[in-house]
């Protein structure tokens, strides 16, 4: 595997049996103390990496997971789970929580809610039916709308002899009729608005690869039509009886809803340091609407306010920017509402991005995206080098995962700014080699509960999570300290012009077929 080192790992063993706090009880006194920062008599230093480092312990991170979770359980009366998904209990809690303790910083930081309108769906129930069968690979796509009166409809599948990205490439016999789509060259969005305007009753987008296609139609338009996506391994016989010219009958079902809701990120700056030059990092605050989040993204969110916290013990030469984004889970919706309303003086003043998106996985791997200045913007090579050389220094392995936009560094790569970061794995399958490199088990998920209701204290791995954290405090020292020989901002350098930042890098936005979890091309 591309990036993976020698040296055998030992002592990383996954977190199991925490109990969760209940919703009633408060944060006693030693965890309350525990979690503050140590006040400093006098002048305070530098900020040092080690020193920064050594703040950091999984004692307090297991105590923020545990209230996390006694949010999460806010939501259960509406939702009959625990869940922090925007438009909750649990995401209002959780916006409240990190809102108190910048609150109580307020020496040090500035602070703002940021809201912005966000898009939310939820799918209630889905069935497709493909010549007389259920399909055993279908999903409702992301953001899809009902069928019509949320019940069933009917029709033969007709096959769309180009990809639907024109519309053009929707025949008449379309209406009335499901039509069904090769999946690539545009985004699924843009395919089913093609069905709907040609008068199809529902869509089927199939993949040109065996797996499934679990996608998002993205930002709702008029004519969204509700959309499935199956697997290519499904679709196989359903095109060579199509091709033949034989009928095939298909029944859709999908009872969902799209709504708009106003959410926040909460954006806090350092009051010192060179405002001009900041160096910027974040999680996102909400999870999925089956679970609690806690590892997705409870670690990642956690370990940036614990990191906010114990740096206002130092003084720093550039300002450090954290941010925690709302409604990452809908398709990166915070994180781009953020870098679309930067004006270009705002956007050359951020340094970097890095991205801090499930730090805990119990399964992990130690994951670093494959950032490259060849396909994004300058400094982001040096942002992968930074986590490789830390991972190196303390003798563990790492795995290079593709800069693929499925987290929220995708804006700002997308508008110019150097990003990278760490993870350590979601859905994805542990291989032979990588439970050689960081034990584990093989064959398994990186996270068996990645969204899903199991997503809770358990879920995560405190050894992974403390030492991902300490990482984290190390980008942050780093670079708040001194940036020099990293790259400076300049048009040249960013990977779109600064004035007109929705120009994109062919190399980037071919590998990006994600936008957040779900594909969207």
């Amino acid at each position: 595997m591309a990036g993976l080192k020698a040296i055998a790992l030992n002592g990383l063993i996954a977190l199991s049996g925490v109990s969760a706090l209940t919703v009633q009880k408060p944060l006693s006194h030693t965890e309350q103390e525990s979690q503050s920062p140590i006040t400093l008599v006098g002048k305070k230093p530098l900020v040092d990496s080690e020193s920064l480092q050594d703040a950091i312990s999984g004692k307090n991170l297991l105590a923020r997971a545990k209230h996390l979770f006694k949010i999460a359980k806010l939501s259960q009366d509406t939702y009959s789970r625990p869940t922090r998904v925007i438009g909750s209990p649990g995401h209002a809690g959780t916006i409240n929580y990190i809102k108190k303790h910048l609150e109580a910083l307020d020496h040090y930081y500035t602070f703002d809610l940021q809201p912005f309108e966000a898009v939310s769906g939820t799918i209630h129930e889905f069935r497709l039916i493909l010549d007389r069968n259920y399909s055993s690979s279908a999903s409702a796509m992301g953001l899809t709308p009902p069928t019509k009166d949320k019940e069933p409809v009917s029709g033969d599948l007709v096959l769309i002899e180009n990809i639907g990205c024109e519309a053009k490439d929707f025949p008449k016999s379309v209406k009335g009729n499901i039509a069904f789509i090769k999946r690539g060259g545009c985004p699924f969005g843009q395919k089913s608005a093609h069905a709907g305007k040609a008068g199809a009753v529902a869509a089927v987008v199939y993949n040109y690869e065996d797996s499934p296609v679990q996608g998002t139609l993205g930002t709702p338009v008029p004519d969204h039509v509700a959309t499935f996506g199956i697997s290519g391994e499904e679709a196989q016989p359903y095109l060579k009886k199509l091709k033949n010219g034989e009928k095939v009958d298909a029944t859709a079902y999908i009872d969902s809803e799209v709504q708009i809701i106003i959410t926040n990120n909460i954006i806090a700056q350092t009051k010192g340091g060179d405002p001009d030059n900041c160096v910027m990092l974040g999680g996102h605050s909400d999870s999925v609407g089956e679970g609690p989040g806690i590892n997705d993204d409870g670690s990642g969110s956690l370990s940036v306010l614990e990191v906010a916290i114990h740096l206002t013990n130092y003084t720093v030469n550039n300002c450090v920017r954290f941010a925690w984004w709302s409604a990452e889970e809908e398709g990166l919706l915070g994180s781009d509402h953020y870098v679309n309303v930067l004006s270009p003086e705002e956007n050359k003043k951020i340094r970097m991005f890095m991205d801090y998106d499930m730090l805990a996985s119990p399964n992990f791997a130690y994951q670093v995206y494959d950032a490259r200045d060849s396909s994004n913007p300058a400094g982001s090579e040096a942002l992968r080098d930074l986590y490789i050389d830390w991972y190196t220094s303390h003798g563990l392995n790492y795995t290079l995962i593709p800069f693929d936009g499925r987290s929220d560094y995708d804006g700002f790569i997308r508008h110019g700014i150097p990003a990278g970061g760490i993870a350590t794995g979601a859905e994805g399958i542990k291989t032979k080699s990588e439970a050689i490199a960081f034990g584990g088990e093989d064959g398994v998920p990186y996270d068996v509960c990645y969204h899903s209701l199991c997503d809770n204290v358990q879920n995560v791995n405190l050894t992974a999570w403390e030492l991902n954290t300490k990482l984290v405090a190390h980008s942050v020292a780093t670079y708040a300290a001194s940036l020099k020989g990293f790259p400076v901002r300049t048009l040249k350098n960013d990977i779109s012009l600064i004035a007109h930042p929705q120009v994109q890098a062919d190399s980037y936005d071919k590998k990006a077929k994600y936008h957040g979890h779900k594909l969207y091309i």
